[in-house]
């Protein structure tokens, strides 16, 4: 079955690791159709906005879109692009799996696998209530959390866990000292685990957690939290595996999904064919399981680790001396 998938090919490496991804699915004959949209840098160029309507229009259209790193400005007047996709499609749940992949740079090359789920659209980074003072010497910013934004990312990550047959949930929280927003996420939560009897459920408070991940990361499964603190363990858990050049993301509410690489637009190495693409295509592999294709997903991923085993083709910063042209075409070999 044919689908339509809107590609958004980035700033920086953007556009290399796209057309990497691409390459390889080609090779796949998945039967997949593209519509391309401009958002970033290139979009601020062209259009004068770097999140233009006809990007939007397209992503409302077909439901799934494929993106790479984009830049947003640094300074005043300019917010973050990714922020601004998720709220306006309501893109609740983040899921970034971390898993050991072989002959990586990191401290455990195998006995992790790991899923955070993290919860997208309000906590700390809603926004909202943010200020300084007159005399610019006091900022204030409100964290926001909901009973209904708790309930449906903790569901998530419950029916995360028994759709896919893992058997345990970690739902992290601050509620010791963020007893009003961290303790209405913890109660929200105990409340959902408790309609999940065969999936066991823990509680740790972040700071704890991120020791544990760092120390025993085989005794997680799922983790489950709010906004900031999501951020922070899900890039904990891609420094375990090896970095983010193989860390995917997925951006999932309930009309549409956006699927990415977590790293940025890496501008000091664009253009000089370098970039490693294996995060775009593990976001790739989570399209393809959101969209239906768990076979063709299995297939890619697979392809991806008998690549990482042979050795033969890795970009540096794998440790080998390859292009990001010639990591793809190993890959699509092996599809």
């Amino acid at each position: 079955m044919s689908q339509t998938i809107t590609v958004i090919r980035g700033d920086g490496i953007g556009p290399e690791v796209m057309d990497a991804t691409l390459h390889v699915l080609n090779a796949m004959q998945l039967g997949l159709q593209y519509e391309f949209a401009d958002a970033g840098l290139v979009a601020l160029e062209k259009h004068g906005t770097l999140l233009p309507e006809a990007t939007l229009e397209s992503i409302a259209r077909n439901k799934v879109a494929l993106k790479s790193p984009l830049t947003t400005p640094v300074g005043e007047g300019f917010s973050s692009i990714n922020v601004d996709l998720r709220k306006r499609f309501d893109l609740y749940a983040n899921v970034r799996p971390a898993v050991s992949f072989p002959n990586t740079k990191s401290r455990f090359p195998t006995g992790v696998d790991v899923i955070t789920v993290r919860e997208n659209t309000e906590g700390a980074y809603s926004s909202e209530g943010q200020g300084v003072s007159e005399d610019g010497n006091t900022a204030t910013s409100i964290m926001r959390v909901t009973r209904k934004g708790s309930e449906r990312i903790v569901r998530y990550a419950f029916d995360l866990a028994r759709a896919t047959g893992r058997r345990k949930v970690t739902v992290v929280h601050k509620a010791n000292i963020l007893k009003t927003t961290s303790g209405l996420f913890l109660k929200v939560a105990r409340e959902v685990a408790a309609q999940y009897p065969e999936i066991e459920t823990n509680e740790l408070i972040v700071d704890n957690c991120c020791m544990q991940l760092v120390m025993k990361p085989e005794q997680f499964d799922v983790i489950v939290t709010t906004n900031l603190f999501g951020d922070i363990i899900s890039d904990l858990c891609a420094g375990l595996v090896g970095g983010l050049g193989l860390a995917p993301g997925a951006n999932i509410g309930t009309e549409s999904a956006i699927f990415e690489a977590v790293h940025g637009s890496a501008d000091d190495i664009a253009g000089k064919g370098i970039a490693n693409p294996c995060a775009l295509l593990l976001g790739a592999v989570q399209m393809l399981e959101h969209i239906g294709r768990p076979e063709d997903a299995a297939r890619l991923r697979q392809a991806i680790i008998d690549t990482l085993q042979a050795k033969d083709s890795l970009t540096p910063d794998l440790g080998g001396s390859s292009t990001t042209t010639t990591l793809a075409q190993a890959i699509a070999s092996r599809v």
